[in-house]
Formats: C-alpha cells, structure tokens, sequence
C-alpha cells in the first residue's frame, strides 16, 4: 500500500483537556470510523496529565466544539473535529461570582 493511501484511509482530528494553570491539544490522524472515546484514548492524555490515571480519561464526559456528547462511545468523529475532555470544576462558578462580588463592596 502506498503512503498516500494509508495517510488517506485516516482522519485528522484533535483531543482538547485542560487544567487551570495548563492545557494540551493533541493532533491526531484516526481511521475513519473511530469514536470519540476511542480518540481520547489514543491521545495518551495521562502520560501528559500524570496527575490523572487513565481511568479518568475512560469515564470523562467528552463533547466536540462545547456540545457535550450523551454517549461518546459511540460518537464517531469527522475530520477536523476537536474532543474536549471535561473535568469537574474546582468552584462552582456561581460561587466564584459571588466571592468577588463581595471582595468588591
């Protein structure tokens, strides 16, 4: 099989996660066919989060350009789509509306 066959039969998508003080977006080129969970996991986010172990990364709630996916197994992507994994926030933001609004008065 020639190359551009091989780089044909994939698609480039990317894997988006943050945490409050760094983020990482990962490029990567999938088969056709691939969910969204499955991209995550091929994005090896935990050798870059450390602090988190996979199992977090197998259960996050993902979403593609800020539209939360009911069931990312079975999402399966297109090219140019970004899947960003959630995380629970540290503050309720809300709450932090608040705290400030009273720092202020």
């Amino acid at each position: 099989m020639a190359r551009n066959d091989v780089t044909a039969s994939r698609i480039e998508v990317e894997v988006a996660y943050a945490e409050p003080h760094r983020q990482r977006v990962v490029a990567l080129a999938v088969a056709p066919g691939t969910s969204a969970r499955d991209a995550v996991m091929q994005a090896a986010l935990p050798s870059l989060f450390p602090e988190r172990d996979a199992a977090f990364f197998e259960k996050a709630p993902l979403g593609i350009f800020g539209q939360v996916l009911k069931a990312p197994e079975h999402h399966v992507l297109e090219a140019g789509d970004r899947v960003e994994v959630y995380r629970a926030l540290a503050l309720d933001p809300k709450q932090a509306r608040l705290a400030r609004a009273r720092g202020r008065g």
